[in-house]
């Protein structure tokens, strides 16, 4: 039998503009778009053309090649004709293939928030509906809080959608616009609509306020709805949108769906999923959430050593699916809980082949502990493991050596009399045969440090050239000021990879350069670069 056909419709550029902290510039809207197009979304809605620049720039001209290019905004005003409607000629003369209208279906809010008749807020949804055709526009209409909406007075907000529905808009999208209803009501209400709006007419827009989003868009499709509506990364106002990073794999790997459900994305783009996860949140400048599900750096990671051991004997033991189908990879980490298993997973995936039984294992396992035991923390810290792992098992080239640094701090007036804090780092390295000393001030000691250590070692200086540090952390183990500090870099460079390091000492500066030592020895170990003779 053929699949039934779901259409995915994103979000991301008008409901996920909502969230706290996120503003789309002209640009992120038009990169953002081109990710969605190339994806395999159906729909791209764009934002409101005519309420603010920005959206009226990005609708100025179409900005998909394959999916329908969608413009939002408001029904008719009741009691303006449509000519007379600034907001609806806006929408109309909008390069979209289509619009998008949101419309009150509660009566509740129809009298409070519009303060008219419910047969006028019907009216308006007709009239608007049917110049948006007219226009050539394909329609749509989001029924604003349609289920708390149906649970209050189920005659008008049906009424509301059918009004559309008679007047040819493609779809009705049935809003769960507080995020509060839950799923059992979703699916029972989907259905009793569904006798009236034809199912592959129906669409679902779940808000995430208990956590339910993407359960409430599946008991939708169960229901009928042939719609899916969401958000790359689940952003959006309060806490959020349906997940279209968590639906979009579910529908295409959980039996239950895909063998009855095609959508837009193919089997290239799920495997793309993660990068393009992982890409929208440096364009909106969020950290990625580790724990997301399946695009996550910790949705497929084991940690306690029992699991690794049965992961290697059949991943199946603890991944619902197989992680490279969505870009993402298994990752076993290595802490004071690990196992021989863990070691031999981790070492596996480094290119370092180990049996079993090598002695030098269960000597790495020992130091792992103790250095854990003392405040190391490997599990979040993969580069600084690599090169402990690679000094026992094989060679890291002595790229250089430093013999000693010194630092100061100094607070001071300026040449304009202004009082500032300079720190200074003097470090004495040798690389190869020659020794060398470089000086240089930074607004901290760590970054002064940072500074004069990667100033001048010589020969490595072309392949270090685009390293970067992107993030410190600094954690406190034991209390007081004479405390065992823990410090965290994370690193990356030109080419998008980035990588961690760790170092732990009574001393912020010396933990600091432990980890920055680290950092630097990784990227000249994965550059391939060769140590100085």
């Amino acid at each position: 039998m053929p699949k039934e056909r779901l259409y995915l419709f994103d979000t991301t550029l008008r409901d996920g503009a909502q969230t706290n902290g996120v503003d789309f510039a002209l640009d992120d809207k038009i990169e953002v778009a081109r990710l969605l197009d190339a994806l395999g979304i159906d729909y791209v809605e764009g934002g409101y053309p005519g309420a603010n620049p920005t959206d009226t720039a990005f609708f100025a001209e179409n900005r998909t090649d394959k999916a329908t290019f969608t413009a939002f905004g408001m029904t008719k005003r009741a009691g303006v004709s449509l000519s007379n409607d600034p907001g609806l000629r806006d929408l109309l003369d909008s390069q979209s293939d289509a619009i998008c209208f949101v419309a009150k279906t509660w009566d509740y809010h129809v009298k409070l928030a519009l303060g008219i008749s419910e047969d006028e807020n019907i009216e308006s949804i007709g009239d608007s509906v049917t110049a948006a055709r007219e226009a050539g526009k394909e329609v749509l209409l989001d029924c604003e809080h349609f289920f708390d909406g149906y649970k209050a007075n189920p005659d008008h907000a049906l009424a509301c959608a059918k009004a559309a529905y008679d007047a040819g808009a493609r779809w009705i999208v049935l809003c769960d616009t507080n995020g509060g209803t839950l799923p059992d009501e979703v699916e029972a209400i989907v259905s009793e609509v569904a006798q009236t709006i034809p199912g592959d007419h129906l669409g679902i827009h779940a808000h995430n306020d208990t956590e339910q989003a993407v359960a409430n868009s599946l008991a939708a499709v169960r229901a009928g709805a042939r719609q899916v509506q969401g958000t790359l990364n689940g952003i959006g106002e309060r806490c959020g949108n349906a997940n279209l990073t968590s639906l979009i794999p579910t529908l295409m790997l959980k039996p239950a769906y895909a063998d009855r459900f095609a959508i837009g994305v193919d089997a290239e783009g799920l495997a793309g999923l993660s990068k393009l996860a992982h890409r929208f949140d440096e364009l909106v400048n969020r950290s990625p959430n580790r724990q997301a599900p399946y695009v996550g750096s910790s949705a497929f990671t084991t940690k306690a050593g029992i699991h690794a051991s049965a992961i290697a004997k059949d991943p199946r033991t603890y991944e619902h699916v197989d992680p490279a189908a969505v870009g993402n990879r298994r990752q076993v980490l290595v802490s004071d809980q690990a196992g021989k298993a863990n070691l031999v997973a981790e070492l596996e995936r480094m290119g370092i082949a180990v049996a079993r039984g090598d002695g030098r294992l269960e000597s790495l396992l020992r130091e792992v502990k103790h250095r854990e035991s003392v405040g190391y923390a490997y599990e979040a810290a993969g580069a600084s493991f690599e090169l402990l792992a690679r000094r026992t098992f094989g060679v890291v080239p002595d790229y250089f050596d430093v013999e000693s640094f010194h630092i100061s701090v100094e607070r001071r007036h300026n040449a304009l009399g202004q009082l500032v804090t300079v720190s200074e780092a003097v470090v004495k390295l040798t690389v190869g045969n020659e020794r060398l000393l470089t000086v240089a001030e930074g607004n901290g000691p760590v970054n002064a440090l940072d500074r004069a250590l990667r100033k001048d070692l010589g020969v490595y200086r072309d392949a270090i050239a685009d390293l970067e540090l992107i993030d410190y952390k600094v954690r406190i183990l034991n209390g007081g000021t004479g405390a065992v500090t823990r410090v965290l870099i994370e690193s990356a460079d030109a080419s998008g990879n980035s990588w961690f390091t760790v170092g732990v000492s009574e001393n912020i500066v010396d933990a600091s350069f432990e980890a920055l030592n680290d950092s630097i020895i990784y990227k000249l170990l994965k550059a391939g670069v060769a140590a100085a003779g």
